[in-house]
Order: structure tokens, then sequence, then C-alpha cells
């Protein structure tokens, strides 16, 4: 009975051991920074075949996360994942070529990823499809046909998307000019976070252009933008501080948020000449607000 025991205590030992880790194991530890161990496992799921896995040492190659850098160890691996349909890898690889990782651009190759993953539905290369037809490597613009990959990556919820096809329709650019819709698409980038489409949706809100005007409602969307670091909204915000259109009036915001817009080469001489009565402690106070600022959502 003793061998058959020791049988028994053998297999308990060595069971762990033949256990193959899994991607989600893998996921799991790179979720969690541990990326040499992401590493070591995701390796040999790779290597026998594992998409995501190959994508997964893509990312850790061409970040040096538990690795040393490589770029063409991540190319390696982004185009196996690539190849295999990978939508994300597809993209990966697009944006090597075309944003001068490789010491310059290669639109052919860089294109033609981007265009894999933009009909495999990726929102980002939709996006970038956008911009390659709107001119951005110094080809003729194709504007009907940007706005039409903005539209894909729009209806799938892209910010970047929804803020270019709402610019597109505000100038009549590859679609008949629309105001409505401009502000529809300007109002869901906004509600997402960006920026720029919080102080554009803002100036319609408050204009009335293509929404019912509302100029609290208006400027309340360009203080978002204003304190997110955007030039233009704050040197619109110092404008209504001072005037008191849509904010209460307010001498010192105004100064403040004046002096942020200039700093950041946005100067306006009108401004400075109104606001150039306020009190020395007025002053004081405007500048100290300024010099405390930091944009929301920056790295502490």
């Amino acid at each position: 009975m003793k061998p058959v025991a020791y049988l028994f205590i053998f297999l308990a030992t060595a069971a762990p051991a033949l256990a193959v880790a899994s991607f989600d194991e893998a996921a799991t530890v790179y979720g969690k920074k541990d990326f040499r161990t992401a590493r070591q496992i995701a390796e040999p799921l790779a290597k026998s075949g594992d998409v995501r896995a190959m994508a997964m040492l893509g990312v850790l190659y061409q970040k040096g996360q538990g690795v040393a850098p490589s770029l063409d160890k991540a190319m390696e691996w982004y185009g196996k994942a690539a190849a295999a349909g990978d939508a994300p890898s597809q993209f990966a690889l697009a944006m090597i070529y075309l944003d001068g990782s490789l010491g310059g651009v290669d639109y052919d190759s860089g294109a033609r990823w981007l265009r894999a993953a933009a009909d495999a539905g990726n929102p980002e290369a939709q996006f970038n499809m956008g911009l390659l037809f709107a001119g951005a490597f110094g080809n003729t613009p194709d504007w009907p046909e940007a706005a039409e990959w903005y539209r894909r990556s729009a209806e799938r919820g892209f910010s970047n998307g929804q803020y270019n096809l709402g610019v597109l329709y505000l100038e009549g650019n590859g679609v008949e000019k629309d105001e409505i819709e401009a502000a529809r698409w300007l109002a869901k980038a906004a509600a997402q976070g960006n920026t720029d489409a919080a102080l554009d949706y803002g100036i319609l809100v408050f204009r009335g252009q293509g929404v019912q005007k509302n100029e609290k409602v208006g400027a309340q969307w360009l203080l978002i933008a204003a304190r997110r670091g955007n030039i233009v909204a704050q040197n619109r915000v110092a404008r209504l501080y001072a005037y008191g259109k849509g904010l209460a009036p307010d001498p010192v915001e105004a100064m403040k948020w004046n002096l942020l817009a200039a700093n950041k080469g946005r100067p306006d001489a009108e401004l400075d000449t109104l606001l150039a009565n306020l009190t020395p402690e007025q002053k004081t106070e405007a500048q100290s607000r300024a010099d405390a600022f930091k944009p929301e959502g920056a790295a502490e």
C-alpha cells in the first residue's frame, strides 16, 4: 500500500506544475503591472498560436514592459496577430508605420493595415482613416470619404470621431452644412469628456446655433473646457466673467482666466484694458489663483 500512497502524494504535488497558464492569468497579472510575469505566461501561449497573447507581447515589447523595448519584436508579434485578424494589432501595426517610429512614414503599409482594422470595426482605426482622407499626410483631401469614416467611428461611440464629424457638419465640409447635426455630434463628444467638443458645443449653446439658446448652459460648457486647459475657452470664460454674460460678473476670476490664456499665447488687449482698474489686492488674488491653477485631469 505504501507505494500507492507515495504515488498519490507525487501526483497531487506534481499536478499544479502540469497545468498550463491561461491568457486570462496573463491579463490579470498585466493588470497588476507585473509585466515580467505577464510576458512569461504570454510567450508560450503566443508561440502555440494564441492571438491574444501575440498581441500582448506586441504591447510589452513596444512599451518595454517587463522586457527590453524592441520595436522589431513588437512588430513581429503584432504582425502575427494582425495576420490572424486581430483588429487592435492591425491598428497598432498601422500606427507604427504611420507615426514615424521607424524613422519615416511608410504610408502604403500603414494605410493597408489601418483599413484592415477599420473594416473590422475598430473605431479608432476608422477615425484615423478619416484623418487619412482629410489629408493628414499631405495627400489631397477627400472630404466625403473622410466624413464617412468619421461617421463610422462616431456611431461606435469614439469621441474624436464624433467631434470631427460635428465640425464637418458645422463647416459643411464633405457633408451638407447642418448646425443641428453639428450640435448633436458635438454634444455626444463633449459628454464623453472631449475638451474641444466642450468648447465648440458651449459656443453653439451660448449662441443658439443648432440648439436652443441658453447662455448659462453654454457658459458652463465653456468653463468645463477652460478648466481642462483649453486656452480658447479660458479667453472666452474671462470675457464672460468680465461682462457678466452667462456667468455672474467677477473681475478677479476674469483676470485669472485672462492671465492663464495670455500665458499660453492668447493675450486679449481689450480685457487687459478693462481689468487694469482692479485694486492691487484684486490683482494679487487673481495672480494667486492663476498660479495655483492646474488643468483638471492633469497628472499629480
